[in-house]
């Protein structure tokens, strides 16, 4: 991962932004394309590494790691680690990321709804996750 710079203007901007505005603040947070997808996947239970990388075919191994370790550093999804051979990691969203459950079934539930209104055949279906 590429080393933002501390002093940028742009991570200043950033910075205030998430200060004066809280929606900056949780695109900030569970922004981009995976980690909604990771967390929404969570919401259903711990899992193990290897059982969100079927949940989420698509992901590259690299994005998968990168992005929990940012939703870890964010508070959002714990990590634990048994101290067994071999090692089981296992991850659930923390009491911040249990707090998003509403906010991702209304987004869940909104992508449904738009996907009806808009009345497409998808050959890939809006499907809630189990």
């Amino acid at each position: 991962m590429a080393k933002i710079k501390e002093t940028s203007t742009n991570q200043f901007n950033r910075q205030v932004s998430a200060l004066i505005c809280p929606v900056t603040y949780i695109v900030n947070k569970i922004g981009g394309h995976w980690k909604p997808i990771i967390l929404y996947q969570l919401m259903s239970g711990p899992k193990r590494y290897s059982e969100l990388r079927r949940a989420i075919p698509v992901i590259s191994e690299k994005m998968l790691i990168q992005h929990l370790k940012e939703l870890q550093a964010d508070d959002l999804v714990l990590r634990i680690a048994e101290p067994v051979i071999p090692p089981v990691v296992t991850y659930r969203l923390s009491a911040a990321g249990a707090e998003l459950k509403p906010v991702m079934t209304a987004m869940a539930e909104w992508a449904i709804r738009d996907d009806k209104r808009r009345n497409k055949k998808s050959s890939r279906p809006v499907v809630p996750a189990s």
